[in-house]
């Protein structure tokens, strides 16, 4: 490790509306026992989240909101006020506008002022490469607290008329598969109680020749009435590339660290689905480690995933324990990973 060191203070999510079942989901789109069934066994995850009536088909909250309201509690968490953020970065593949950036709508709403702020556009992994700026900026001693976000609200692409009997795969696989939800990390050069040392992280774009595997669309006057659909998901390609992607980083993770598997406490594995994540952590050969996963109960939250499963985490890394993180991005393939350690710090009650 070079420069600072660099902890994680607190970490908290913002989720919106009650869970939406798979059987609530069939019955809206008049889905049969059948569709709900194959949700349930080939997807695996049983709720999700959405910033969306179904009803109306009108947003209830937006990006800013929830990542304003998960930014807070982080704060909050951390025992720190607006005037002790150095800087603010934002990781979304979904920002509620191309302008203004919705980070700096959120550093608004939070007070936060004079300071760096930084929007990276990218899937899941843009929440890594966040945290990995921000790890950048903390170490070269530019910044002692970043206030790190990452979220998502992916309903906004749901067509509510469309007719999920005669859906394309590649379509259909969304209605199911995602949630909404934005989160937050404080990270600093300085620890806290319930804090984690950052032993490592990283974030590689490995997309060379190969084709997206998910596709979010964006439309303005020239091109709305595009007959493009607005999301799509190769969902066989990232079954096929997900799993081996995954092991890459664990080992990558360990050898650079000289962590054996035994050494790992905790796993926060790819969130991608239900079965999936099921899946992967098997694979991953991790025996002793125990796996934080939200995505059953929360959907693939895309960018705000990281922080859900970071929530969780933290204070179960008390004492020295260790955990590793891997999050992959197939929208044009990216491979991130990280590995915290605890400081031995208690929260007090």
């Amino acid at each position: 490790m070079t420069g600072r060191d660099v902890y994680i203070r607190s970490a908290a999510s913002a989720l919106p509306g009650p869970p939406l079942d798979n059987a609530t989901l069939a019955e809206r789109f008049g889905m049969d026992a059948l569709w709900q069934q194959w949700v349930d066994v080939f997807i695996g995850t049983a709720s999700r989240h959405l910033a969306l009536d179904l009803d109306s088909g009108k947003l209830t909250v937006s990006l800013a909101d929830l990542a304003e309201e998960a930014g807070r509690a982080a704060l909050d968490r951390a025992g720190l006020g607006p005037d002790g953020v150095d800087a603010v970065v934002l990781g979304t593949a979904t920002p509620d506008r191309l302008m203004p950036a919705t980070v700096n709508i959120v550093a608004d709403r939070l007070g936060i002022d004079g300071v760096r702020s930084y929007q990276l556009q990218s899937g899941c992994s843009g929440a890594v490469q966040a945290l990995d700026l921000a790890q950048q900026l903390l170490r070269a001693g530019s910044a002692r607290t970043v206030l790190v976000l990452g979220g998502d609200v992916i309903a906004r692409f749901y067509d509510l008329d469309v007719d999920l009997r005669t859906t394309a795969p590649a379509e259909l696989v969304n209605y199911v598969l995602f949630g909404d939800a934005a989160g937050a990390a404080v990270l600093s050069t300085e620890p806290g109680p319930g804090s984690a040392s950052v032993r490592a992280l990283f974030s590689r774009l490995v997309g060379l020749g190969r084709e997206p595997g998910a596709v979010l669309e964006w439309f303005g006057p020239a091109d709305r009435d595009s007959d493009r659909p607005a999301a799509t998901e190769d969902y066989k390609a990232i079954e096929r590339h997900v799993p081996v992607m995954a092991g890459e980083v664990l080992d990558e993770l360990l050898d650079g660290l000289g962590w054996a598997r035994e050494d790992v406490d905790l796993l926060l594995p790819p969130q991608l689905s239900g079965r999936m994540t099921r899946l992967i952590t098997e694979g991953l050969g991790l025996p002793d480690a125990e796996a934080v996963s939200c995505v059953d109960d929360a959907g693939n939250c895309g960018n705000a995933i990281v922080f859900l499963q970071l929530e969780r985490a933290l204070a179960r890394l008390a004492g020295g324990r260790r955990a590793v993180g891997i999050s992959i991005e197939s929208s044009k393939w990216l491979k991130a990973g990280f590995a915290l350690e605890g400081t031995g710090r208690e929260l007090t009650p």
